[in-house]
Parts: structure tokens; sequence; C-alpha cells
């Protein structure tokens, strides 16, 4: 298995180098050279398995032999048991063929633990067999920093530096990252927003010779390996749901886009999907890129759902390269079109994306309205981002027949704020986190210059 560059400039990479590299030479995302097929056969054998054997198996292919099957296994096994629920993402039904899957019992409460709890131990695995180091920079809109550090707290070869918006995340997400005072772990808060911190990021592995030869390694949703590993509970889901005997669709809160294409490439590797389903905040670049054709940057909007606040829908660009045919050239000066003026997708992507994707977006009033009434009508409470996802699959539902599957993002507590404006007394905190607000923090405030940054960087650094 090769890995590709979305703009066709950068060279082809082993799995190794691809989840060591992160972003692409030529500013573009790795993506797999050819897809691996599941059959009709290999889906239906994994009725009944564990999650950690349906991600076994939903993996191997893309892993191609670089990790050896039974050491992957042991990584993949060691992920998935820190998670405090047996089934991992279990699937909650709240209606006749309605589903939430549940993807908030990992440690951080957040879905974003399920790609990097593996993460962390891939990347830990590879830089021992080289007998190297690596620093980690990664941004942040709340979920992402924490489970990353999670991650990663453990790991001897790696020095993790997380950025975030400073005052624009949730107290509960903060406190997740600036509590944890391992020696290699160094969270920093950026006097701007998220696009700001993602900018620096993406700067910094454009070029690295500020760390004088040392590895930079991404852990956000640039990193292949966070794709492959979201990829399994679309596959485990569906399956518990009837497939490949019966379509799925997918109803997904998105923002940065990783989690939608996870689903996608998981329909492409053969899973038999109706529709995917894009929900969306008030920040709605993916909603009026499929709804109106309104490819363009508008200007950043604080929400009650702040992971999905958001300007620029990075993995969007993954999707874009599939529905352009493969055509790096073509993506590449879209996107180039893209930072200088308000654009428009060609006719014909356009209209393959529609075929595949609805999408829908959803205000603050109604964020609120939806937890009382997901309440109300199935005793659940809802976190904002997955507030959002529960109206648009309502909205956008399609064939009637065809199971819904609602991807609950983040666990409640973790955005009391929401919770409380809708009306309720809050949602406590889960028995291991229950002195979260009382534990000490450590961070560092920065402004949004990169030099600033990059410096603290090299400065830190073990």
């Amino acid at each position: 298995m090769r890995y590709i560059s979305t703009r066709g400039q950068a060279p082809a990479l082993s799995f190794e180098e691809v989840v060591l590299t992160g972003m692409a030479s030529d500013g573009g995302l790795y993506v797999p050279e050819t897809v691996p097929q599941l059959s009709h056969d290999d889906l239906a054998a994994m009725a009944g398995l564990s999650y950690a054997e349906i991600a076994f198996r939903v993996m191997q292919p893309y892993v191609n032999g670089e990790i050896d099957d039974e050491t992957f296994r042991t990584i993949v096994t060691e992920a998935y048991a820190t998670f405090s629920h047996d089934a991992v993402v279990p699937l909650n039904q709240l209606d006749a063929n309605h589903f939430l899957l549940e993807l908030f019992h990992g440690p951080t409460l957040a879905f974003k633990d399920v790609a990097l709890q593996l993460l962390g131990r891939l990347l830990d695995h590879f830089l021992k067999k080289r007998g190297e180091r690596a620093v980690i920079m990664g941004a942040t809109s709340g979920d992402t920093g924490s489970a990353a550090i999670e991650g990663c707290r453990h790991c001897d070869n790696l020095d993790i530096f997380i950025l975030h918006p400073y005052q624009r995340v949730s107290e509960v997400q903060r406190r997740q990252m600036t509590s944890v005072l391992a020696d290699n772990v160094f969270n920093v808060a950026i006097e701007g927003n998220f696009d700001d911190a993602q900018a620096m990021v993406k700067a910094s592995f454009a070029d690295q010779s500020f760390l004088n030869g040392t590895r930079l390694v991404a852990v956000n949703s640039i990193n292949w390996a966070r794709i492959m590993a979201q990829i399994v509970y679309y596959v485990a889901s569906a399956v518990a749901l009837g497939a490949p005997h019966r379509k799925v669709s997918f109803c997904v809160p998105s923002a940065n886009f990783g989690n939608v294409f996870a689903g996608y490439m998981a329909y492409r590797m053969g899973l038999p999907v109706e529709r995917f389903v894009i929900a969306t905040n008030a920040n709605d670049i993916l909603h009026r890129t499929l709804a109106a054709n309104d490819f363009s940057k508008q200007e950043l909007k604080a929400t009650l759902a702040p992971s999905m606040d958001i300007v620029v829908s990075s993995n969007f660009e993954r999707l874009l390269f599939e529905a352009y045919d493969r055509d790096g050239a073509a993506v590449a000066a879209l996107l180039e079109r893209f930072q200088a003026e308000p654009t428009a997708l060609a006719d014909a992507p356009l209209a393959r994306l529609r075929e595949l994707f609805a999408s829908h977006s959803v205000d603050d009033a109604t964020i609120l309205e939806v937890i009382r009434e997901a309440h109300h009508r199935t005793q659940e409470i809802l976190d904002p981002h997955t507030a959002t996802g529960y109206r648009a699959a309502e909205r956008e539902r399609g064939e009637a027949s065809v199971p819904m599957v609602t991807l609950a993002t983040a666990h409640p507590a973790k955005f009391a704020e929401a919770v409380v404006k809708a009306g309720f007394p809050g949602v406590p905190l889960p028995p291991h986190m229950d002195d979260l607000l009382e534990r000490e923090e450590r961070y560092t405030v920065l402004p949004a210059e990169l030099s600033a940054v990059q410096q603290f960087v090299v400065d830190n650094r073990r």
C-alpha cells in the first residue's frame, strides 16, 4: 500500500512514512493510492465480532504488513481496552429506525479518542523501531487536544505541543488538556481563534527548519492514521444493523470533515451506505458548498458547539480530490482560488458529491431547542454538537426504512454551558473525572505569532 498527495506533487509514501509525516510536502493531504475492498462475505463475517477484531480486519490492509499481524493486533487491542464501555462505541436506539452511535466512552469523552488512542501507540512503535524522537504539534478547537495528549502522554519518544484558542474552548475541554502535568506535554493558549492556531501548525510543517532536524509529527486529522481508525466505527455500527444485507445512512456533526471522510472511505471499501448527512453549526462552509455551491470563507462565529467553530475545513480537500477524479492539479488550483477569493466547485464534481451527501446547518437557538426536544422524546441529554446531528438527521432523513445512525461525538458533561442554557441543571462528569475542575493546570499564553510559538517549541522540547 502506497499513499499519494491530494495535490499530486509529493512523493508516494509507505504506511510507516505517512504516519510519521502527516502533511505532504506539496501542502496536500495523503490518501491511499488504492482503496482496499471489503467483500459482501468479509462484511457478513464481522457479525458478532468484538470492536477490536473488526478494527484489526478493517485496518490491516492499510498497514499492509509494515507491522506484523500479531504486533498490530496487540496495539489495536490495547488501544480500545482504554474505553469504559465493553462495546467501545455502543449503539443507542432513539426511534424506530434512528440510532445514536456513542463515540464518547474513551478517556476524554470525545470521538477523537477512537483514533488517538491508536495513533499514539503507532507513533511510539515506529519511533522506537527507528531509534528516533519526535515533536508533535497540533491545533485544537477543543477535543482533539485532550485526546492527543491522552494518547501520547505515556510515549517515551514524543514531546507534544497542543495549541488551543485562548478562552474559546469550554472549561472542561481546557482542563482536560492543561491538567495533564506529564513532562512531555505542553499546552499553548493562542491569542486568536482555531484557524490562527491551525495556520501556525500548517506553516510549521511546511518549513520544519526551526527544529534543526528533529521530526515534526501531526496528530490532528491531517494524519492518515486518524482517518483509518475512524473508518472502523462506520463498519462496526453498520454490521450491527444488518450490513451488508441492508443499507445504512449516517449523520455526522462536522467541521474539519475528517470524521465524514472516514465514513466515505468505508463506503468506498464496500460498505452499503445510502447517504451521508453533514451537520454543521453556524460556521457552515460544508453546508453552503453542498447546498448553494458557495465555497468561500466567512467570518468565524462563536457558537455553543465550539469544536465545530472552524472557517476552513481541512479534510474536505480529501473528498475534493475524489470528486475531481483524483486530479491533484485541479484540487491545488481550486484551493489556491479559495484562499484568495470566494469560489465554487465545478459542475461535475459538485453533482458527484450531491449524489451521496446531504447537509443541514443549525444555529445556537436551534441547538438549545433540540437538546430540550431530544430529552423530552428519548430521555437522552445530547451535547450541542450531537444536537446538530439529531436535527440534521430528521431534516435530511432520506428513505425511512434505511437505518439512520447519528454520531454522538462528545459526552454532554464537556459542554455544560449549552446544557444549562437548554434548561437542565447540568450533567455530572464520569467518576474518573469528578475532580477535574479542582486539578492543577499548566499552560502558556502566547500571541498568534508563528515565531513566538516555534521558539516556545524549541525552548521546551526535551
